[in-house]
Parts: structure tokens; sequence; C-alpha cells
């Protein structure tokens, strides 16, 4: 690596670290400052404990935070690292010895990459196994936490419905299972079968919910025909961390690829939201690096005098392609284009907008 990389990627480095710093803590700040009071309604909770709850929260949701904000990130820090260069008047003296401007923008690039993998890791392998504890709320504790769920399908069809769901313990208080099989080369289900009893618990070991007085009602054809069987388990890859993300309407969000294409085999009602989030999962690394290939050519400016419009401009570009990605997500599953949903158009919209831009803007960048 050469003194010229190295000192470039120093620059980039203590910006993005800087970035991360603010960014981050903003938004931490800000939310506990909004909901402070939520982690201290629980009864005989001490400092200590409360302590514990925020870091935990936080810790955790930080996860999220990198998620939503890798990509401003990354444009705070090219801007904190050219910033510096231009006010010194560095850039000049670079272009003096007969480097090009585009050789100095290289080592950003490479590291925007590796940072945009750190997303990818994130997005699929680290959130997804936190999911379950995502979707809490402040106030939420182990010991106390319960959930009621309604008409939750795994992937056999069966839907699993309860007024309580017990977290620590992993128990469905008075479980109601709806078992059901698909018409061959059909969207239609039919009844099978009611399960009924005290209580369930999953057992990982041979995947499945062991029941406490569990009853099954056999549905036939003939209506007469309806006898009751006692059971004492049911397979199902319904597991008990499913179950707190499957009842939340984020919960698309929070799962991985492979979850979502597993997901998309049980034929959820909510397809066009699915199929969004799966492109989505594409689109949003490109985004955050066409973002920074956006600003690149307008921050690296000879001219000091020129660096605050430029610093305005290149924030100017990148929230209008956020806005852009954010109005592309609300519609994704909501507009209706030639009398149908096409979610794979909005997911890859801001692609089409903004890429042409970015190359144009590096084409015509003065080197």
């Amino acid at each position: 690596m050469k003194i010229l990389d190295r000192y470039v990627t120093k620059n980039f480095l203590t910006g993005y670290a800087i970035a991360f710093a603010v960014l981050m803590g903003l938004r931490i700040m800000i939310d506990l400052f909004v909901n402070i009071d939520e982690f201290t309604e629980q009864a005989g909770f001490t400092v200590t404990d409360v302590l514990r709850n925020i870091s935990l929260y936080y810790g955790r949701h930080s996860l999220l935070y990198f998620r939503d904000f890798s990509g401003m990130i990354t444009v705070v820090a090219a801007v904190f690292s050219l910033g510096k260069m231009t006010r010194n008047n560095e850039l000049v003296a670079v272009m003096a010895s007969g480097v090009s401007l585009k050789r100095i923008i290289a080592p950003i690039l490479f590291l925007s990459l590796m940072f945009t993998g750190l997303y990818v890791i994130d997005q699929e392998f680290l959130i997804p196994p936190l999911a379950d504890k995502l979707v809490r709320s402040h106030d939420a504790v182990d010991e106390t936490l319960a959930y009621d769920l309604w008409f939750i399908s795994d992937s056999n069809g069966s839907l699993f419905s309860s007024l309580q769901f017990k977290v620590k313990e992993n128990v469905i208080v008075n479980p109601t299972i709806i078992t059901r099989t698909q018409r061959p080369d059909s969207i239609i289900w039919d009844v099978t079968g009611i399960i009924k009893a005290d209580s369930a618990n999953y057992d990982s070991d041979t995947k499945s919910w062991n029941f406490n007085n569990g009853v099954l009602l056999t549905v036939s054809a003939k209506q007469s025909d309806r006898p009751y069987q006692k059971i004492n388990s049911y397979k199902s890859d319904l597991m008990p961390k499913d179950i707190p993300v499957r009842r939340k309407s984020v919960q698309m969000d929070l799962l991985s690829s492979f979850e979502l294409v597993k997901l998309a085999k049980q034929s959820p009602k909510d397809l066009a939201r699915l199929y969004a989030q799966k492109h989505f999962r594409l689109t949003d690394p490109i985004v955050n690096l066409i973002m920074l290939m956006i600003s690149l050519p307008v921050l690296v400016c000879r001219d000091p005098k020129a660096l605050k419009s430029a610093v305005f401009i290149s924030f100017i570009l990148t929230g209008s392609c956020y806005i852009i990605v954010f109005l592309s997500k609300i519609l994704a599953s909501e507009a209706v284009i030639f009398g149908r949903a096409m979610p794979e158009v909005w997911a890859w919209l801001p692609i089409f907008i903004f890429l042409p831009i970015a190359f144009i803007e590096l084409d015509s960048m003065k080197t």
C-alpha cells in the first residue's frame, strides 16, 4: 500500500469512527430520552436492573441502527476525510504531483465495499438470531414477558392460536392448533383437524410441541365421523423464538433471505410485501454504494472556499436518494401498476434513477 493510500485510509477510518459514534449515539439518546419512563415501569426493579435492561435493549438494537444508518455513515466519513484534505490544500498538492483525483477516492470506494459487506453480515447473520428480542417493547422483561398469538402458520400450513405465550418458559397456554392440507395446484386449504390442550412446550430435539392433556378433533367429510383422540405432541418448525417475530408486522425486516424464501413457501397473506423485502435485500447495499459514488465527485473540490457548498450538495443528493428509497418501500406493497402489484419495480427504481447520475458525475469529474 502506498503512502497516499495509507493516508487516505487513515482519514476515512477516522471519519467513519466519528460518524458512527455521533449518529448511533444520537439515535440511542433520542430514543432513550423519549422512552426512559418505559424502562422504570417494572415494580421492584433497582437502579442496577434498569441500567442492565437499558444496556441490553440498546446493545441489541444497535444492530438495527447500524443497518439503517450504514449508508449515511459512509457518506459522512467521506465528507470528513476529503473535507480535511481540501481544507489543508492537500488535493492541490496531489494533483501537482501528477496523481489523479480518481486515484485518491479509490481507497474510499474499497473500504466502502468492506463496510457494505459488514452491512450484509449484520442483516443476514446477526439480526435474525436476535429477532425475537428485537421486537420487544422497551419495558419487556424475560421474567414477565408474554404474548398473544393469532393464527400463526408453520410450513405445514397449521395455524397456531392462543391468548398467552410465556417467553421465559417457552410455553403456550391453552393452545388451539388448526391442522390443514393444501389442495393440489390450488391456493385453497382444507381443515383436517383441531388440536386443543392445557399447555404446549417445544422440544427442540424432536422439533415438536409436547402437549399437556392434548386432544385432537379429526375433521372428515362425514359430518357424524368426528372422533376425539388423545395427542401428546405435534411436529412443527414453528419454534418459540419465531413467535414474537411472526406476530409483528415488521417481522420480515428481521428475517434473513433464507427465512424469507422459506416464508414464501407457506403462502403468507402479504405476498407483495414479502417479495418487496426480498428485492430490497439486494438493492439496499447497492444503493448505499451509489449514494457514496454520487457524493464523492462533488466532495473532491480543489478550492477550500467551495467546500461548504460541496458538502451541502452532497447531502442534498444523499437525502434525495434516501427519500426515493423510503417512498419506494412504501409503494412497493401498496401501489398497483397495470392492475397488479409490482414490488420488484419499486425496489430497483432508486438504482435506475441514481446509478446513471453517479456514472455521469464520475465521468465528468475534474481530475
